[in-house]
């Protein structure tokens, strides 16, 4: 146990003023993310998480750790039960991830089926964060917005614009994008409305208990925040099981747009703004706690539904089709003249 307390010392005082004391015991640390998680974690009572439950599972294990590494494993062991991909524990050496909330669903995305001749091809132009093209000879225009990570701006979406200026239909893919900046998502929803409209709710943490949260307060989908006005169009929105985060407010803004449909898989949740706290040790722990609801004030963090469900199928993939945009394509082509 000495060796091991040496290596945290040494792995996490480096950047700190030579009086600064840190308490690297197992415990203290094991009990203060237990602490941050059921005080501060939004989403206990929604998932029907016991976390004192929890807490008599993993608060024996910690007392046989001996390493750093050890230590590591059982605090990302105990948060791998929220089953929240915004929930991590950063550490020098490591970061713990989740990923259960996505592996048992169908991947509905291949890159290389994408960019094959019979879609996006290698014509495609890049602007604004986002790649884009003309599909079904020109009838329909794609865009591929692989993360919210990437800012986009009224000027440059112009371009994309005047490329579509003749299709009748637009496909903005966004699977597997995880999320990024709540402000874009917000912006490039508003290009599809026409008035201001409520889209969902928020709550905040006003203490400790797994009830106590704020009255929600209504977010707002707006066109005049919008870089561009494509509110007569008609759209289809793309999205699996990994379109998360700032991807499911996306897809959960505009599902209420008057012209767009939503197709491909269940969204991957992510419903809850992330925070971040501090261990008595110097690791990060980063947690839902600001949490998210539709218009119609359900929970987001479990994901959104599309309009329409479509799986891509293997059958399909072996001819090199994605049957995900061919459904939004044929959906699009009673538009198309």
């Amino acid at each position: 146990m000495t060796l091991m307390l040496t290596v945290l010392a040494l792995a996490t005082t480096g950047c700190h003023d030579r009086n600064y004391v840190r308490d690297f015991t197992p415990r203290t640390n094991f009990d203060a993310l237990w602490e941050i998680i059921d005080t501060k974690y939004c989403y206990l009572n929604e998932k029907g998480i016991d976390w004192n439950g929890v807490r008599e599972v993993y608060q024996p294990k910690i007392d046989s750790v001996k390493s750093v590494y050890g230590l590591f494993d059982v605090l990302a062991q105990m948060l791998d039960t929220l089953q929240d991909g915004h929930v991590n524990l950063y550490a020098p050496f490591d970061v713990s991830r989740c990923r259960g909330w996505y592996e048992d669903y169908p991947e509905n995305f291949s890159s290389t089926i994408l960019y094959s001749s019979n879609y996006l091809g290698n014509d495609y132009r890049i602007s604004a964060g986002m790649e884009y093209g003309l599909i079904e000879d020109g009838k329909v225009g794609y865009i591929r917005y692989a993360s919210f990570s990437n800012p986009f701006s009224a000027y440059g979406m112009k371009y994309i614009d005047a490329m579509f200026e003749h299709c009748k239909g637009i496909i903005i893919d966004v699977r597997n994008n995880g999320g990024g900046s709540l402000e874009y998502s917000a912006q490039l929803a508003a290009s599809f409305f026409t008035e201001r409209t409520v889209t969902g709710y928020i709550a905040h943490k006003t203490g400790p208990g797994h009830s106590d949260f704020s009255t929600p307060e209504p977010l707002y989908t707006d066109p005049k925040n919008a870089p561009i006005d494509w509110s007569s169009r008609h759209v289809v929105v793309l999205c699996n099981r990994r379109s998360y985060s700032a991807t499911n407010d996306f897809v959960n803004r505009v599902k209420m747009a008057p012209r767009v449909v939503v197709m491909g898989g269940v969204t991957g949740g992510g419903g809850g703004m992330p925070l971040s706290s501090e261990l008595p040790c110097g690791w990060m722990v980063r947690f839902s706690a600001v949490p998210m609801y539709d218009a119609e004030m359900n929970t987001t963090e479990f994901g959104v539904m599309p309009d329409v469900e479509v799986t891509m199928d293997s059958a399909s993939m072996s001819e090199g089709r994605d049957a995900i945009i061919d459904a939004a394509v044929q959906y699009l082509s009673k538009f198309i003249k």
